[in-house]
């Protein structure tokens, strides 16, 4: 199991009292799959999965798998705030048949270095289901060390991190400090969609997207320009998307993406509660971007 290439994230359409709309969530699936992406990261913080309870998240995968079948691996988010909920949830993942789990250092309490290696190595042993580790300090308040990566990479089942974005002048230093730490074959990838494809050019394995999550088309377009050494061309497609990497920075990629799939009628579905939608001016900028895009 080794996450390469783009992994595309969707959200999780659901009802006010947190019910997972399954057509809906059925139909963004289906778009990924159409578009060719090499994973998809169900139930990431674009997919609200702190917001699901345990039955909503496990009916979401079981959809989300059986619309994928065989194509692509699924990696599906287990973070939880207690290490038995969320060793219960990656135990779920596996029976269903998620490829990976995606583990945050989810806790109200600041967690030590200790306790997130303590936490990640019961939830592996305990859940046999390889793990993508969840760098996202600006939600978690935890970020993980390379020094910590390095412990972790080495434990049986831990297969890839997935670390936030770099500004483009500290990516490949930063990447270059990881590959010291971890293993050969260990799958270092980023997120922040707007600083990722310097990342790729660097030579990071995976992009964890959040535009590739309802617009797969124009991140695989990115991706195999990288892969086939077009950089000046993953540049330009990128440096056009710049106004959507603007809203994503102004309002959050979540609120969005949401935006976006109800003014593209591909779901009516709100944030999950306290999470606010946009209000119409800000909406009304969205449906400006995505239609001087021309994203659909």
């Amino acid at each position: 199991m080794r996450l390469t290439g783009l992994s595309a994230f969707p959200i999780t359409p659901a009802d006010p009292e947190g019910r997972v709309d399954l057509p809906a969530l059925r139909r963004l699936v289906a778009r990924l799959r159409e578009a060719g992406v090499d994973s998809i990261g169900l139930l990431g913080s674009t997919g609200s999965y702190p917001y699901l309870t345990r039955d909503e998240r496990r009916r979401a995968l079981e959809a989300a798998l059986d619309e994928v079948g065989d194509w692509a691996p699924v990696l599906v988010g287990v973070g939880a705030l207690r290490t038995d909920e969320a060793v219960r949830l990656a135990q779920d993942a596996r029976a269903a048949g998620a490829a990976a789990g995606l583990l945050a250092a989810v806790s109200y309490t600041p967690l030590t270095d200790d306790e997130v290696f303590a936490h990640v190595a019961t939830v592996a042993r305990e859940s046999g289901l390889p793990l993508c580790l969840y760098d996202n300090p600006s939600t978690t308040h935890f970020r993980f060390g390379p020094e910590l990566i390095g412990r972790l990479s080495r434990l049986p089942g831990i297969v890839a991190v997935k670390s936030p974005g770099q500004e483009p002048q500290a990516v490949a230093g930063h990447l270059a400090g990881l590959r010291t730490v971890v293993p050969p074959g260990f799958s270092l990838g980023y997120s922040g969609d707007w600083t990722t494809t310097e990342a790729l050019i660097a030579g990071a394995d995976a992009w964890y997207s959040v535009v590739a999550g309802l617009f797969p088309q124009v991140a695989v377009d990115i991706v195999r320009a990288v892969q086939r050494g077009d950089a000046a061309e993953a540049r330009r497609l990128d440096a056009r998307l710049a106004p959507l990497w603007t809203l994503f920075r102004e309002h959050s990629s979540l609120r969005v993406m949401y935006a976006c799939a109800n003014l593209l009628d591909l779901c009516r579905a709100a944030p999950p509660r306290p999470i606010l939608p946009l209000g119409e001016e800000a909406q009304g900028r969205v449906a400006e971007v995505i239609r001087a895009l021309d994203l659909r």
